[in-house]
């Protein structure tokens, strides 16, 4: 809706008891980088969740900003697809659960979506703060989930975490967590078998992942 223009001396005489409630709060003239306010805690923004603050939109909390996450293209959501089907039917149910692009607690000022990740089974009434596997299938997002999301999965002790580079057709395995990041990081290629630490005996096979379409079977 749009409103028509508003003389200084309207405005002025409309509106002077709500300006003068809000006066002696904000000046924004006086705000400097030292004075900006905080970023939004994940039990706030999870409050907010409740409320339905956020109902129709694709967000995220990472460190205390919320960020909008983009629409999938194709490869992305096929390769993301195929890695939570596999999981899904190779981890066996009463041991593990494998959920697809749900928030995750990760820590005090982030609630990441990974693409997948693998829990621990256990009953619970809050969302899970501990993971045993995070993957992240990152087409136009490498940057963020390499620099970004890389740091909040390690501080919140995420043993392994994987990074599904769609253009490079590779798999960025990192391990080793701690609270500055991840201290080891390996390139998987189409010959190697990706054999996660905290998933015995489950195997994917890298150049089993589909980077492209594929025919449909007869």
């Amino acid at each position: 809706m749009k409103f028509p223009p508003v003389s200084d001396g309207a405005a002025r005489a409309r509106a002077p008891r709500a300006n003068a409630m809000l006066e002696p709060m904000l000046d924004v003239t006086s705000l400097s980088p030292e004075r900006a306010a905080r970023g939004l805690r994940r039990r706030e923004y999870e409050r907010l969740i409740e409320l339905g603050a956020f109902d129709g939109e694709r967000i995220e909390l990472l460190r205390g900003v919320l960020v909008h996450m983009s629409p999938q293209k194709e490869p992305h959501s096929r390769i993301t697809g195929w890695i939570l089907e596999e999981m899904i039917l190779g981890l066996p149910r009463a041991r593990f659960e494998v959920r697809g692009q749900s928030s995750f607690a990760a820590t005090e000022d982030s609630m990441p979506e990974p693409d997948v990740a693998v829990f621990a089974r256990v009953a619970r009434r809050k969302l899970p703060r501990q993971a045993l596997l995070v993957v992240e299938v990152a087409d136009s997002s490498l940057r963020d989930d390499r620099w970004i999301k890389s740091a909040i999965y390690a501080e919140s002790g995420v043993p392994e975490y994987w990074i599904v580079n769609v253009r490079g057709r590779t798999v960025e395995v990192l391990t080793r967590p701690s609270a500055i990041g991840y201290r080891r990081t390996t390139i998987r290629t189409a010959s190697d078998v990706l054999r996660p630490n905290k998933l015995a005996g489950f195997e994917l096979v890298v150049s089993s992942i589909p980077w492209t379409a594929r025919p449909k079977r007869r």
